[in-house]
Parts: structure tokens; C-alpha cells; sequence
């Protein structure tokens, strides 16, 4: 896959690496869906490289060690270990971090330099940052650390102090569209808009709503912000729509969706249904953080995002 808008951030990567002395510590920062995990993949295979030193051209290189999330078990490790989708912990723990610090005691492998990626670090355990802060701060000779992140004012300030940051912008809603023409092209017009709405400048998010086939409910959250429900009825269209077992991927869309769709109308609404749209963006917001851990009934929660979607348009 081709990735838009990585170009400053290569300049900036390049720069530093022919510099005289390359920083150990690294934030890859910037909303998910950008492509920051590709380019901390890629960046770091350029830093290991030394000319002469054969390099492995797989997926696996010795001198890049990728933390990321574990299967949650071993039925979910089978799975993985046979190409299928797989249930991944929470966290990244901080087994994790020490084993890797115990490669840390060795050599590596092909050349000079070994780099950690940590993707996304924001999702570290509190043990695991402890533990990684003593890397952070006395790394050993040719070690570096890329830590991605997508919100990277929640990793601690101990952390963010130790590392420099190389920031990703949001891409345009025309960049994102493009991407959308590019990479799915079976995407109609309306999921192509729907996707490019609730992306918020991430075309990986658009990509993602594309495959989720968004636009019914795009269209039906539209209505209701602008419209209203007096009769409920498009609360109705909107959980039908939504299906009785929606997954929670789905759900997750749906709620993102619909705070995309009221952030898009604030700027040119007039200033009283301006509060009534920052009232029900914040309920969404409050919806959208407890929905990973509440157990909500979907059609239940789909009459919640209505009814707060038509509040906006009284």
C-alpha cells in the first residue's frame, strides 16, 4: 500500500538519521488510521541498515523487535499462528517490556543498531512504562525506540521528556477521498462519503468504514440532526439499520460516525443550535469512551445516538 502524506516526516527522519548523533527515543504521534506503524516499520529498517551487512528482506529482521498486542489466549494464539483474525489483549504488558530488555543484553544481530518499536505505546500498562522508562533512560550503545502513538498526551511526561517527536497531521478530506478512490474502489458514492466524514483526516478510518458499508446510517443520522423525531420513526431506521447483533466494531463505527456528523455541522450553525450540538457531541463522546467496556444493548443504544442526534436539531 501506498501511504499519502508521510512525506515531511521522512525529510525529518532522513535529516536525523545523517545528523551527527541520532536521538535513542522516538514519538511516532498522530491520529490511528495514519499509517504510523508502517512508517515506524519501514523507518526502522533504513536506521539498522549499514552498508556491506546483507539485510533480511522478509517481514522478520533480527535487529527490530515490534511489541505489540498479544493473542488473549491460546485458542486466539492457534489462530494467529494459522492466518486467521484473532482476539488480542488489552494491554502491552510488561512481560513483554522485560523480555525484551533481556534481548537488550545481547548483541545485535547483523549490525551496530537494534531498534524497539512499541505500536501503539499508548496502550502499555502502568508496570510496562515503569519498566520501559529504565531503557528510556540509559538505552544501551546502537539501541533506539520508536514509540507510536495516537494520543500521545496520555503517555507520561517522563516518557514524552525522554523522546523527540515526529508528528503526523490529519490528511485533507480531499486526501482522504482520493485514498478511498484509490484503495476501494467498489465504495459508492454515499459510503464514500460517510467514510470520508467519520475519518476525521484518517484514511485508514475511512477504509475502514467503507468496509462497514456506513452510508444508510450516515444518511438516517443526517436526517435526524437536522431534521428531528417527533415520532420516532427514523430512531426506528437508524436500529434496524444498525442490525440486533452488530458487532462491536460496528458499534464503535456507529458512535464515531455520529459525533463526525454533528462536529461537521458546529461551524455553520447558528449560535443557540450551536449549543444544542455541542450538548449532544459531548454524550457522544461520553457514549463513545464507555462503550468498550459497558455491555450496551445495540438497539437500545442506537434510540440513545438518535434521540441525541435530533436534540442537535431543535
Amino acid at each position: 500500500m501506498t501511504y499519502t502524506g508521510h512525506e515531511a516526516a521522512w525529510r525529518e527522519w532522513r535529516s536525523a538519521m545523517a545528523g551527527a548523533r541520532m536521538h535513542h527515543g522516538w514519538i511516532i504521534s498522530g491520529i490511528k488510521g495514519l499509517g504510523k506503524g508502517a512508517f515506524a516499520r519501514a523507518a526502522a529498517r533504513e536506521l539498522v541498515a549499514e552498508p556491506g551487512v546483507a539485510q533480511n528482506d522478509g517481514e522478520y529482521h533480527p535487529d527490530i523487535i515490534i511489541l505489540d498486542h498479544l493473542p488473549s489466549n491460546d485458542d486466539e494464539e492457534k489462530k494467529r499462528a494459522e492466518g486467521k483474525p484473532y482476539q488480542t489483549k488489552r494491554n502491552i504488558t510488561v512481560d513483554q517490556i522485560r523480555r525484551m530488555q533481556q534481548r537488550l543484553n545481547t548483541r545485535p544481530t547483523l549490525g551496530q543498531r537494534r531498534v524497539i518499536i512499541i505500536d501503539p505505546a499508548d496502550d502499555m500498562e502502568k508496570g510496562a512504562v515503569n519498566a520501559l522508562l529504565k531503557s528510556l533512560e540509559e538505552p544501551p550503545v546502537g539501541t533506539f525506540f520508536m514509540l507510536v502513538s495516537h494520543r500521545p498526551g496520555r503517555l507520561l511526561a517522563t516518557v514524552r521528556s525522554r523522546c523527540l517527536s515526529l508528528h503526523f497531521a490529519p490528511l485533507s478530506d480531499a486526501e482522504v477521498e482520493a485514498v478511498v478512490r484509490r484503495d476501494a474502489p467498489e465504495a459508492d458514492s454515499a459510503g464514500r462519503a460517510a467514510a470520508v466524514s467519520a475519518a476525521r483526516g484518517s484514511p485508514g478510518a475511512a477504509l475502514d468504514f467503507v468496509g462497514l458499508g456506513l452510508g444508510k446510517l450516515q444518511a438516517l443520522m443526517q436526517r435526524l440532526a437536522h431534521e428531528g423525531d417527533a415520532d420516532l420513526a427514523l430512531r426506528g431506521a437508524l436500529a434496524e439499520e444498525l442490525g440486533a447483533r452488530p458487532d462491536r466494531e460496528r458499534i464503535m463505527a456507529m458512535l464515531d460516525l455520529a459525533r463526525a456528523s454533528l462536529a461537521s455541522e458546529v461551524a455553520e450553525a447558528p449560535r443557540a443550535r450551536q449549543q444544542s450540538i455541542i450538548a449532544a457531541h459531548s454524550a457522544l463522546a461520553k457514549l463513545t469512551a464507555q462503550a468498550p467496556t459497558y455491555n450496551f444493548d445495540a438497539q437500545l443504544l442506537a434510540l440513545e445516538i438518535g434521540g441525541l442526534l435530533a436534540s442537535a436539531a431543535l
